[in-house]
């Protein structure tokens, strides 16, 4: 009896050690979006596109900015083992300057933090009289 215990537990050991070996794995096209020079009050929105290489569901569980200026979002669902996804950026062209922003992306993927960035820099038009 002890024997056949023993069977089963070291048979269980090795199907949970062979179920974790699946993991999921982002990879960006670009980690930085640069918008360039743009006038103010423009579009501010942006795309970083990324594609689970992972074999196993990718799943975003949270995205943040390093200010209230830049609002990103991230898909809901998981993304499947060689599927593609999009993380959105919005950032408020009415803030004349430089753009330097980093966007965190956590997730379950072998490296579960990501840092993307934004850059650029907002112009006010000249008005010619």
């Amino acid at each position: 009896m002890k024997k056949i215990v023993l069977v089963l537990f070291i048979g269980l050991l090795g199907f949970s050690l062979n179920a974790q070996d699946k993991t999921a794995k982002i990879t960006f096209k670009s980690d930085t979006v640069d918008y360039g020079e743009i006038e103010k009050g423009s579009d501010g929105n942006r795309v970083f596109e990324f594609t689970n290489t992972g074999d196993a569901p990718l799943i975003i569980s949270k995205v943040s900015s390093s200010c209230g200026c830049t609002i990103p979002k991230s898909p809901k669902d998981p993304i499947l083992p060689g599927k593609t996804g999009e993380i959105q950026v919005k950032y408020d062209t009415n803030r004349v300057g430089a753009i330097r922003k980093a966007i965190t992306v956590i997730s379950n993927a072998d490296t579960p933090t990501m840092v993307l960035k934004i850059k650029g820099e907002v112009k006010d038009p000249v008005v010619v009289q």
